[in-house]
């Protein structure tokens, strides 16, 4: 009688990690992660913060740098997960993303 062979194991799956920069492609793109940002979390100052860096290395973050007048290493520290960018640093990187902040009136009572 024959002893059944045990099957060998698979190989763990491995996946790379998603960047969503990459799945930006144009401005509109752009514009349409930043709004949702804005719009589903817009207490979450970090999260907003790294959507701009998400935006920032889909153009490029050296040129967004450049544009912005700031280094590249300061933008990155900025707009990273422990980032806490002033909001001039927030004005001239959503410049310099082809960007523009826009104010809309909350639903609800007006004060």
């Amino acid at each position: 009688m024959k002893h059944a062979q045990p099957k060998p194991k698979a190989p763990p799956e491995t996946f790379a990690p998603y960047d969503v920069a990459e799945h930006l492609r144009n401005p509109a793109e752009m514009a349409a992660y930043l709004d949702a940002w804005l719009d589903e979390a817009p207490d979450d100052v970090a999260g907003i913060a790294r959507a701009l860096g998400d935006i920032a290395r889909a153009q490029g973050m050296a040129q967004v740098a450049k544009d912005a007048g700031l280094s590249r290493e300061s933008l990155y520290r900025s707009l990273s997960a422990e980032g806490n960018p002033s909001f001039a640093t927030v004005l001239k990187v959503t410049k310099a993303l082809g960007l523009r902040l826009q104010a809309h009136p909350v639903d609800g009572p007006q004060h």
